[in-house]
C-alpha cells in the first residue's frame, strides 16, 4: 500500500463520502490501527481525539458504513473512503453530518440529487396517497411513457436552443428516470461501471 503521511499525533483526516452520489457524509480521524481496521473488517473505525480511542461507526446504532473504496490525495495526507451508508451517517439523524449553510446557496449544485434520491425512496417505502411519485410507481405504463415524453421535449428545447426549457425539460428526465430506478430497485452502481466502459 502506499505510504502515508500521519499528522505528530500518528492521526490521518478521513472525508467520507456516499459511492454512489459522491455526498459528503463525515469527517474523522484515523489512526494505523484504525485503517488496518478498516481494511480487515470492510467498515470504517476512526480515533477518537476526545476519548483517545478506536470506535467502530455505527457499532452501537447500526448505521454502519461499508466500504467501497480507500483512496488518498496527492500528498498521501488524508484519505477519501467511499462508502455504502446504512442508516444515516450523523448522529442527529440527518443523512449527512454537513447539513447546515452557513454561506451560499447549495440548491444550485448536485446536492439535490441524494435529497431527491431520498424522498423518492421514502414514497415507496411509505406511499401517499396523493403524491405523484406514488401515481408513477403504481402505473408502470405511465412511468415509462413520461421518461420518453420528458426526453422528446429535452431534445425539441435542444434543438430550439432554449436554455429555459432545456433546464426544465432535463429537470423533468430526471425526476422520472429516477423514479423508475427507485421503483425497480435497479443499483445505480451498475450504471456507473457502464459509464466507466465508455470512458476514453
Amino acid at each position: 500500500m502506499t505510504e502515508l503521511r500521519y499528522d505528530p499525533d500518528g492521526l490521518i483526516p478521513v472525508v467520507v463520502q456516499d459511492y454512489l452520489t459522491n455526498e459528503v457524509l463525515m469527517v474523522a480521524w484515523a489512526n494505523r490501527e484504525a485503517l488496518n481496521l478498516m481494511m480487515e473488517t470492510g467498515e470504517t473505525h476512526f480515533w477518537s481525539r476526545s476519548r483517545q480511542e478506536i470506535w467502530h461507526k455505527g457499532e452501537s446504532s447500526g448505521n454502519v458504513q461499508k466500504i467501497k473504496s480507500i483512496e488518498t490525495d496527492c500528498d498521501r495526507d488524508t484519505l477519501l473512503v467511499r462508502v455504502e451508508q446504512v442508516g444515516v451517517a450523523c448522529h442527529t439523524g440527518e443523512p449527512t453530518c454537513f447539513y447546515e449553510v452557513v454561506e451560499g446557496d447549495p440548491l444550485g449544485t448536485m446536492k439535490i440529487i441524494p435529497d431527491l434520491l431520498r424522498v423518492i425512496k421514502d414514497r415507496r417505502e411509505n406511499p401517499k396517497e396523493a403524491s405523484y411519485t406514488n401515481r408513477l410507481m403504481n402505473n408502470e405504463t405511465l412511468m415509462c411513457k413520461k421518461i420518453i415524453e420528458e426526453a422528446g421535449e429535452l431534445a425539441l428545447a435542444i434543438k430550439d436552443d432554449d436554455e429555459e426549457e432545456m433546464a426544465w425539460e432535463l429537470a423533468d428526465l430526471i425526476y422520472h428516470v429516477l423514479v423508475a430506478l427507485v421503483a425497480v430497485d435497479m443499483p445505480l452502481e451498475s450504471t456507473f461501471r457502464k459509464l466507466a466502459e465508455r470512458r476514453k
